[in-house]
This record gives C-alpha cells, sequence and structure tokens, in this order.
C-alpha cells in the first residue's frame, strides 16, 4: 500500500497563505457579518434594494461580498482569480452565475458564454473543467412536461431540440478541447430529463477518457440507487462514467412542492441519512472506477475519501478523483489537499455584480444555515489572525 501524504485541515498558515493580512481582515468582516443571521439578512436585503433603485453600490459589493465569493464580472478577471489558486496548487472552475431571462435568445446568449469559458480554460492548465446548468440552456417547464409525460407541443418540440443542441455543443466542445464538463443536478420534477440529456452525453464524448459528469444531490433519498443504476448501464454500454455527488441545494424547494403537488417528500429524513448516503456514493464510486469529483465543505467526508484513495492505490494524482469547494469557502480543505498532492478544484463563480446577487443570497443563506459553517470559517480566520500576530 502506498505511503498516504499527511494531511491537516487545521494547518491554517497552508490553508490562509494565498491571504496577504489586509485580505484576512476583509474575510474577518465578511464572516462576522455572516455569522450574524439578522445583520446578514439585512445588508443582503440592503444590496438587492440598493440595485433595485440604482445607488452605487458596485464598488463597495466588490471589495466585500462579491470579491469573496466571486472570481470577478468577466472571464478575464475570473481568470486572474484563477491563476492566483493555481500559485498554489488549487485549480478553478469558471462558473456563469447569472440568472437569464427564459427566452431563446437569453439561452443562446448563456451557452455562447459558457463555451468561451470552455475556450479560456483550454489555454491554461489549471482550469480543467466547464460546467452548466441545464436550466441556462432551455426552458424548464419543457422538461417538467416531459419528466410528467405529457405530450408536446410542436412549438415545444421544437424548443426542447434547441436545448439538446445546446448542452450536445458544450459537451463536444469540453470533449474536443481536452476538457472535463460537469452537468448541474436542479429540482426533481425534472432531474430526470437532465439525467438523460447527461447520459446521452456520457455515451457520446466518455468512450476514450471521462468528459462528462452528472451530478447527485445526495439529500434525495433515491440518489445512490440512481448513481449506481447509471453506473451499470455505463457499464453494459462501456462508456467511462462521471458521478459529482453533492449533499444538495433545493432542500426547503423539494419539501414545499411536495407538500403542495401531494407526492412523496423526495428529501431525506434527516441530516445523518444524507452524511450516510453521500459517504456510501463516494465509497462506491472509489471501489467501481467510477471518475468522481467529491464536492464538499465537509471535512469527515474528505479526509474518508484520502483514505479510501490509499486503500484502492489511487494516486492523489490520478484524474480519477477531484476534490471541489467554492471560491471563497473552506479554504482549510482545498489548500491542505493540494499541498499534499490531491487535485483539487474550486467553483469561481462569475458575473455582473447586480446579476450574481440571488447567488450571492444564496451563500450568505448557506453560510447560516449549514450547521457552524459561518462560525467555523469566522473561527479559522481569528486563529490565523493571531497566529500571525503572535509570529510578530
Amino acid at each position: 500500500m502506498p505511503v498516504k501524504p499527511k494531511i491537516s485541515f487545521e494547518n491554517l498558515e497552508v490553508a490562509f497563505a494565498s491571504k496577504s493580512d489586509a485580505e484576512l481582515r476583509k474575510m474577518y468582516l465578511i464572516f462576522a457579518t455572516l455569522n450574524n443571521n439578522l445583520i446578514s439578512d439585512l445588508g443582503i436585503g440592503l444590496a438587492n434594494l440598493a440595485f433595485k433603485l440604482k445607488l452605487p453600490v458596485k464598488g463597495i459589493m466588490k471589495k466585500t461580498m462579491f470579491g469573496h465569493f466571486c472570481g470577478g464580472e468577466t472571464i478575464a478577471e475570473s481568470i486572474q482569480a484563477a491563476s492566483k489558486l493555481a500559485k498554489y496548487g488549487v485549480h478553478a472552475i469558471l462558473d456563469l452565475s447569472v440568472e437569464g431571462k427564459g427566452d431563446e435568445a437569453s439561452f443562446d446568449k448563456t451557452c455562447e458564454e459558457i463555451h468561451q469559458t470552455l475556450i479560456e480554460s483550454a489555454k491554461t492548465d489549471y482550469m480543467p473543467f466547464g460546467v452548466f446548468k441545464v436550466t441556462g440552456l432551455g426552458d424548464y417547464h419543457i422538461m417538467e412536461k416531459i419528466q410528467a409525460g405529457e405530450k408536446l407541443r410542436p412549438a415545444e418540440e421544437k424548443a426542447f431540440a434547441k436545448m439538446k443542441g445546446r448542452v450536445d455543443k458544450l459537451c463536444k466542445s469540453a470533449h474536443d478541447l481536452g476538457l472535463k464538463i460537469l452537468v448541474d443536478a436542479e429540482e426533481s420534477w425534472f432531474q430526470n430529463v437532465i439525467d438523460d440529456l447527461a447520459y446521452e452525453a456520457m455515451e457520446k464524448y466518455n468512450r476514450e477518457r471521462c468528459v462528462v459528469y452528472n451530478t447527485y444531490q445526495m439529500y434525495r433519498h433515491d440518489s445512490l440507487e440512481r448513481l449506481k443504476k447509471a453506473h451499470q448501464v455505463a457499464l453494459e454500454k462501456g462508456y467511462h462514467f462521471g458521478a459529482k455527488p453533492v449533499r444538495g441545494a433545493y432542500m426547503e424547494k423539494e419539501r414545499e412542492r411536495a407538500e403542495e403537488v401531494g407526492y412523496v417528500d423526495p428529501i431525506q429524513p434527516n441530516k445523518e441519512a444524507t452524511d450516510r448516503d453521500y459517504d456510501a456514493a463516494i465509497q462506491y464510486s472509489v471501489e467501481n472506477g467510477i471518475y468522481l469529483v467529491c464536492a464538499t465543505h465537509n471535512e469527515k467526508s474528505s479526509l474518508q475519501l484520502t483514505d479510501w484513495m490509499n486503500l484502492h492505490g489511487i494516486d492523489p494524482k490520478s484524474d480519477r478523483v477531484f476534490f471541489s469547494q467554492l471560491y471563497g469557502m473552506s479554504d482549510n480543505i482545498s489548500f491542505n489537499l493540494a499541498k499534499a498532492g490531491y487535485r483539487v478544484v474550486k467553483y469561481v463563480p462569475y458575473g455582473p455584480v447586480e446579476k450574481v446577487m440571488p447567488y450571492l443570497t444564496r451563500r450568505a443563506a448557506e453560510n447560516t444555515s449549514i450547521a457552524g459553517q459561518s462560525s467555523r470559517e469566522f473561527e479559522l480566520v481569528k486563529r490565523e489572525m493571531k497566529r500571525r500576530k503572535s509570529r510578530g
């Protein structure tokens, strides 16, 4: 058995190596704010209001919340943020985080912008992935109808064909450019259609190597079984299978809709069940040769994966396994894993400040709702500031 690299998520010198003292003080203020639910909600609410009233708050946002959680407003700005991460062995995924208008012109525009991220990523050796949400490329109402077994009108058939064409364009581009691409998971009432599009692309482009990865939200009680079944199909059809398990992002919305429409709640009974299935998905992937992106801010799951990799002789530098966190979060995990030689990618969201506000609102809510997430980040920043001060 190979010698496992030593790793500790408590190594703050490594975790914050990329941050100057001034940047660390800024992080302190941001997480101090997020640590207080009332102030956090008020701040985000006021920022949203200011943009609606066209008040000049863009500069403030760029220096605070936006600057911390986003790479920039443009691809070029985000590449600068990505190149800074690359100096510490952490790679990046440029993630357009703008919610479109929902018409054909906006779907074409989104597809072209993501295509551009792929072209620019391929020019570097530190941006190995692209990513997209299918709802950015087509009308989700059409996917709802398909999943519900309803017949599409001719205009909807045409629109769905265009959506499929955009998905294919991005997956083919990733394949031709030597990149990998992640298909994000979305709401359960049209996720089956997204799955089918992802598997169709895998069958087409994952023959020689793993290009396309599908995402599984493990807070759904059926996700582990869905992942295993999809893997079995990949084995039968002879293509590489790529999976990105996440704990999930739409829980409240899922529960509300299940109650409203009157179907069985797709969500796990508790967090323990989600954690159990998440780790089971990671273990199954490692044991069965699945190409894996382990997207988590959970230290225990990350360490567990390093143990399983060691047990099954997977080289930390192999492209079989990538660890992934969001830009501006869990640097103690990302930078320490990278320092130990593991493949780490940060999601680097970007877009015009005012259009990324829905994303920032979700990040603020996530940091205050995840048990101890913002307080954990806050404590780490405080400890690093104290460490630097004592060092003189």
